[in-house]
């Protein structure tokens, strides 16, 4: 089997582009022109003209998608599995992983990723600095979010964390994060979280595992009020709690306006620790009305090793854990992922954002199963195309079927 890869080559341009004969998740064919970052027009296939000598993009057996985002990375830890000791903060051996892991992820199709980033200890804030130089480079190839995470907040000891929180969202970190689990008074690490996070107008996102009710319960109480937002995640400890507790929680986080964030392919390193638990119960928080979105995590570091930081292999999980249908999977690595980043809706229609991914499938299942081939948009234009060749030989040996048009054979 061979792909074989759409003109033109990645460009830095803001030309108009046509993609003809995309087919869509709902079984239309159609033609859509992009211009500059918005989708310009879609139409029936053959039915859109290109603007001038816009470049044009045959995308006839592809599948055309909102693009995916990343809502919860590791970035300034990943790739480090193999280094043989503690990852070092050195600025330039970070900024090299980080923009190393970004174009792995764009390259599956995230155009947007939010990594959580250590502040304080031995890392200080010079891994924070090594991510904002990160992502200045990358602009135009990916938007990258920061989120602050201070170890500890309360308490004398806590003094000094919250310093450098404040410094870090002065130097340009988006949304305040930490560990409410890993300080000694996990309510009072919650509200000072949110205290800042109302004194600075900036979003949170909070590693918890969720398995205390009673925690959950005054996170919610004090999250409720708070705008632009507030997350958790990845909450696997939910999954453990008795199923009447579990209810109760995700109506309270529901009524709260609290998203949820699971991490389908594993936990992360944040919580200290690398045991895997179970995966938060997505069918439950959905059924309650939390918006749950799908992230990667841990990407090749300690907590997983092996972690690809692939936004379909996300959703391919959700699925097969039967949390939701495939749709529904992919919607969390997509339209949830992208409202949990405070980013605007993506549709496959005039006036929405150019933030597209078009995968080799027919339909969704299909791209969630083997969507190797992938070429992702951002803002307008093509960034990044993975083209999969796959060979037999000795078919004809084997006399086995054989591929075929024709009716009379078997395809």
């Amino acid at each position: 089997m061979t792909d074989s890869p759409p003109q033109p080559s990645v460009a830095a341009t803001d030309t108009p582009l046509l993609l003809c004969g995309a087919r869509l998740a709902d079984g239309r064919t159609v033609d859509v022109r992009l211009g500059g970052p918005r989708i310009e027009a879609v139409g029936t296939a053959g039915s859109l003209a290109a603007s001038g000598q816009a470049p044009r993009i045959d995308l006839g057996g592809y599948l055309l998608l909102p693009a995916p985002a990343e809502p919860h990375a590791h970035l300034d830890t990943a790739l480090t599995a193999d280094c043989g000791g503690p990852p070092s903060y050195e600025e330039e051996d970070v900024q090299r992983r980080v923009t190393e892991a970004v174009l792995l992820q764009l390259g599956h199709g995230a155009t947007a990723i939010r990594t959580h980033v250590r502040i304080g200890d031995v890392a200080g804030l010079r891994a924070l600095e090594a991510v904002l130089q990160a992502r200045r480079a990358l602009r135009g190839l990916a938007e990258l979010h920061t989120v602050a995470v201070p170890r500890l907040l309360t308490g004398i000891a806590g003094a000094d964390g919250l310093a450098v929180l404040r410094d870090a969202l002065k130097m340009g970190a988006g949304v305040v994060g930490g560990c409410p689990d890993l300080d000694p008074d996990p309510g009072g690490y919650v509200e000072t979280v949110l205290g800042v996070a109302d004194e600075f107008g900036l979003p949170v996102d909070l590693h918890t595992e969720g398995g205390d009710p009673a925690r959950l319960a005054r996170l919610a109480a004090m999250a409720g009020g708070l705008r632009p937002g507030v997350t958790i995640g990845p909450c696997g400890g939910l999954a453990r709690l008795p199923r009447d507790s579990a209810a109760r929680a995700a109506d309270q986080l529901a009524a709260a306006g609290v998203s949820v964030v699971a991490l389908p392919q594993g936990g992360c390193g944040a919580l200290e620790s690398v045991r895997r638990g179970p995966v938060a119960p997505v069918r439950a928080l959905r059924a309650a009305g939390v918006r749950v979105a799908a992230g990667g995590g841990a990407l090749r570091d300690l907590a997983n090793p092996v972690g690809r930081g692939d936004p379909m292999e996300a959703a391919f999980l959700l699925a097969s854990y039967g949390e939701c249908g495939a749709a529904e999977a992919y919607g969390a690595v997509s339209g949830q992922a992208r409202a949990v980043l405070g980013l605007p809706e993506v549709r496959i229609e005039a006036g929405f954002p150019a933030e597209l991914l078009a995968v080799r499938a027919d339909r969704i299942e299909a791209a969630l199963s083997l969507a190797y081939s992938r070429i992702v948009i951002h803002r307008g234009r093509v960034v990044s195309r993975t083209s999969a060749v796959r060979e037999f030989t000795d078919t004809l040996a084997l006399d086995l079927p054989r591929q075929t048009r024709s009716r009379k054979d078997p395809a």
